[in-house]
């Protein structure tokens, strides 16, 4: 190692801290930076690793050598006699984290904090590059997401185990410009390496995905005859069996449905449900006309008026909201076969962007619901290959505007979905990608069984502190790095690191897709050369006489 760049002072403020005291006269002992202290266990020395969590100045120049500007205080400091390498001190306070042991393949706290004077070295590149991520980079199952904020491009890359991502969930949290959508495009390419090759999904309710059409062309994920695939699915692309819709997906999408009207739904939805074993064996392959047919029945069987005004009045709204056939989504008797939808080197991404929000929370519970019971019955041997519930590999589902499917405090018909999948996904190979400007708004249960996190820039206090509610792996200073975080800069913590870490995610293969509108350029493109005709015969009916409104120009 090099000179030591401080010595232990004594215990920290908290459990697991220590202080130590140090010139810093390279300012290299940034927040979030990792030094490293010898200590004996078992008869043999550690190298025990411990992440700074602040730094407080405890001695500097006196401020009248700051008073005249335009003097270099390190000049009076010299006339004086003051040493400039010596002249100022920093105490830091650090977390300890442990010696990493090999054959546990984590990190062990020894429970003994660093001696008073014991020597503080700033932690080696290669000792850091072995220690934090749990895969090296370019093996089976890792994914190169930056590198080491602390450090300089390059020289401790940050690699994440894509396993432990899809296994124990991930969420991306970040507030609105930070660089959530941008971050989450890293992972799948990273996903999509010929290491790795993972079957994905994207529920991209505002169309910022479309640019990972470009992944084919990426020769970074190109290896040993392989290339990625992407698709991009427009609304009315994907289509879904209405039969495969619940009673309470019904419910849910139909609008201002009464106490009555919920009582008719339930009585055809279970005849259309006996008339589809009767015609094909399957309870899932009603059409809406069996439907329709049998709310028919239920207002016609009805004496009372009013309980027949309540089953036109239910099928005047399914008829207006369960809309079936060429472009639309529902379907009487296709649906899109899930190997198309989710294959091994292949990202999908279904766009939802003209889709009513109601109809997108049913939409993507019909599909979650399809995906976990195509796993579960696969997983158990209970269909064969060509049978349509056949998905004979692990998926992972990345769902953007998690809060829209998983709000906190209400009952929609995606959250009870994703708290399954959430909870028991791991056993059968479904692995789920929240992300999210809003955390406040996102259930605790949802965000809480997430293992994963990519914490990014948070301002809003409410989103704080949910996020400190939530996320049990990353410490309290940590955490309040959050509003300070630049865009691309992330706080990697969870299952598929060793210990959080500040990380400056890569730049990407593909282009980004979700900036905003650039207004000013597109008003100056509006009123270039090429649209002035079309300008004029727009403007030409308010020159009209008998307008009330007038166009004025200068002479």
């Amino acid at each position: 190692m090099s000179q030591p760049l401080g010595r232990a002072k004594g215990p920290g403020p908290r459990p697991h801290t220590f202080l130590f005291v140090s010139a810093d006269a390279d300012q290299t002992l940034k927040i979030g930076e990792f030094v490293v202290y010898p200590v004996r266990v078992d008869g043999r020395e550690q190298q025990v690793l411990a992440r700074i969590n602040e730094r407080e100045a405890i001695r500097l120049y006196p401020d009248g050598f700051s008073a005249d500007p335009t003097v270099d205080p390190n000049r009076i400091a010299a006339m004086v006699g003051y040493s400039g390498r010596t002249s100022e001190l920093f105490q830091m306070t650090a977390e300890v984290i442990g010696y990493y042991d090999e054959a546990l393949g984590d990190f062990v706290n020894p429970r003994i904090p660093p001696r008073v004077g014991t020597p503080i070295w700033l932690a080696d590149n290669a000792y850091l590059s072995h220690v934090l991520s749990r895969r090296r980079v370019d093996e089976q199952g890792a994914g190169s997401m930056g590198w080491l904020l602390s450090r300089p491009r390059g020289e401790v890359p940050v690699a994440i185990d894509l396993a432990a991502v899809v296994s124990t969930h991930l969420a991306i949290i970040a507030s609105t410009g930070a660089g959530k959508s941008y971050t989450a495009s890293v992972l799948i390419e990273e996903m999509l390496r010929p290491t790795t090759r993972a079957a994905i999904l994207i529920i991209d309710p505002h169309g910022e995905y479309s640019t990972l059409n470009e992944i084919p062309n990426a020769r970074e994920l190109y290896g040993d005859g392989y290339r990625p695939e992407a698709r991009i699915y427009a609304p009315g692309d994907v289509r879904i069996r209405v039969g495969t819709l619940e009673q309470g997906d019904l419910r849910y999408l139909l609008p201002n449905v009464s106490e009555r009207m919920s009582y008719v739904l339930g009585r055809a939805y279970r005849t259309a449900e006996a008339a589809s074993r009767r015609r094909c064996g399957e309870a899932d392959r009603w059409t809406r006309a069996e439907l329709e047919d049998a709310i028919e029945k239920e207002g016609e069987n009805e004496a009372d008026s009013f309980d027949r005004g309540s089953a036109n009045a239910l099928l005047w709204r399914l008829r207006s909201t369960v809309r079936t056939g060429a472009g639309h989504i529902f379907d009487d008797q296709e649906q899109t076969p899930l190997e198309e939808l989710l294959r091994p080197g292949r990202v999908s991404v279904m766009q939802l962007s003209q889709v009513d929000s109601r109809e997108q929370q049913v939409i993507v519970a019909a599909l979650l619901r399809r995906i976990f019971t195509a796993r579960l019955r696969t997983k158990n041997g209970q269909v064969d290959e060509g049978d349509e519930f056949y998905l004979p590999y692990p998926v992972f589902i990345l769902i953007e505007e998690a809060h829209n499917f998983a709000p906190s405090g209400e009952d929609i018909v995606t959250t009870g979905i994703l708290k399954k999948i959430l909870a028991e996904g791991r056993k059968f190979g479904v692995g789920v990608g929240l992300i999210s400007q809003r955390p406040g708004k996102l259930d605790s249960d949802v965000l809480s069984q997430c293992n994963t996190q990519f914490l990014m820039r948070i301002v809003n206090p409410v989103d704080q502190s949910k996020v400190r509610e939530g996320v049990e792996a990353v410490g309290r200073e940590l955490l309040d790095e959050l509003p300070a975080l630049t865009k691309g800069q992330a706080i990697i913590s969870g299952a598929a690191v060793n210990t959080p870490m500040l990380c400056q995610i890569r730049p990407r293969y593909t282009t980004h897709g979700g900036a905003g509108a650039d207004a000013p350029e597109e008003w100056v493109r509006y009123m270039g050369g090429s649209n002035v005709a079309r300008r004029q015969r727009e403007s030409a009916p308010l020159q009209q006489p008998g307008r009330r409104a007038r166009l004025f120009k200068s002479e």
